[in-house]
């Protein structure tokens, strides 16, 4: 219950009761754009920082192989599901969704954490971004995969050209930009962006969730005109997700903390990341499935029931 009286998860109830009402309160976009890249570098600073303190050790090394495991695994067993119901152009367009991460849900989470008292490592940012890149490179080979099957048309697949756009994204950029940046400060750079970094942190996230709450109104209703197959892969499938980083994250000795992380992202879908690069890398995908499934149902269940329901579940094999 505590989790629904967290000012930012009310934030993202009152956004979406606003929206379903059809309210005309809105976030302008450069005001959503600023906020998301503020919650990237706060996010980017506090692992940097983190790191500078605790070094590169194994435990680290098991963590972000985890990590990474999970960002290949995941799209690839999501596409051979996919295939089987839907085209194989869509599903790889879904796959490679729900493959990639949700920086807003990892954020939410870690904050719920802290919340809690229950510690994690500032490394996970990097973990984060590890896991955002797999699976777009693996969503589009399999997007391509399926022109090609269909013999419908042949294109030129510019795989190197989409793997430099995908590490140039710009939120990743920063992202990894502020962790660097947080390592080579240090304490000092800590106690320098603090009034920016820690203090201000709740109050835009809170805000950022408000914008959330609203956009989640507008797509779901179009959610549901969808299959029940898809319905219920959005509902399922992130479960699954986060059973199996909780496996992986027993096996491979990760903390708590850590491991209620990785369940969080791998149960995570993106919504901003990957339909920024699939827009350009496949056209023909409908962004109305893979956009809609992900911020229609994954989110909203994830930061309503799901960052509880799997800090409890960790909890119990810990």
């Amino acid at each position: 219950m505590n989790t629904f009286l967290d000012p930012a998860i009310l934030f993202f109830i009152f956004g979406a009761f606003a929206g379903l009402i059809k309210s005309n309160l809105e976030i302008p976009k450069p005001i959503t754009k600023f906020l998301s890249l503020y919650l990237l570098m706060g996010l980017g600073l506090k692992g940097g920082f983190a790191l500078n303190k605790s070094g590169f050790n194994t435990e680290i090394f098991f963590t972000l192989s985890a990590a990474v495991i999970l960002a290949i695994v995941v799209p690839i067993i999501g596409y051979n599901i996919l295939k089987k119901k839907i085209g194989r152009y869509d599903a790889a367009a879904i796959a490679a969704t729900y493959g990639s991460v949700s920086a807003v849900t990892f954020i939410t989470t870690g904050q719920f954490l802290d919340n809690n008292q229950i510690a994690y490592g500032g490394y996970m940012a990097a973990a984060m971004a590890l896991m955002e890149s797999p699976a777009i490179v693996i969503g589009i080979y399999f997007g391509h995969r399926a022109v090609m099957y269909d013999k419908k048309k042949k294109i030129k697949t510019p795989t190197f050209l989409l793997i430099k756009n995908s590490l140039k994204d710009g939120a990743q950029l920063l992202l990894i930009g502020a962790m660097i940046v947080g390592i080579f400060s240090g304490q000092d750079g800590e106690n320098m962006m603090a009034p920016f970094s820690i203090d201000l942190f709740k109050g835009m996230l809170a805000f950022f969730l408000l914008d959330m709450g609203l956009q989640v109104a507008k797509n779901f209703k179009e959610i549901l005109t969808k299959s029940m197959f898809l319905i219920a892969y959005a509902i399922f499938a992130p479960i699954v997700h986060a059973i199996f980083a909780l496996l992986l994250g027993k096996l491979f000795g990760v903390s708590l903390g850590d491991t209620i992380l990785l369940m969080l992202l791998a149960a995570s879908a993106s919504y901003i990341a990957v339909p920024a690069a699939l827009k350009y890398a496949l056209p023909k995908a409908s962004p109305s499935l893979y956009f809609g499934m992900s911020l229609g149902l994954t989110f909203p269940i994830n930061i309503l029931i799901g960052i509880p329901s799997y800090t409890y579940l960790a909890k119990l094999f810990f």
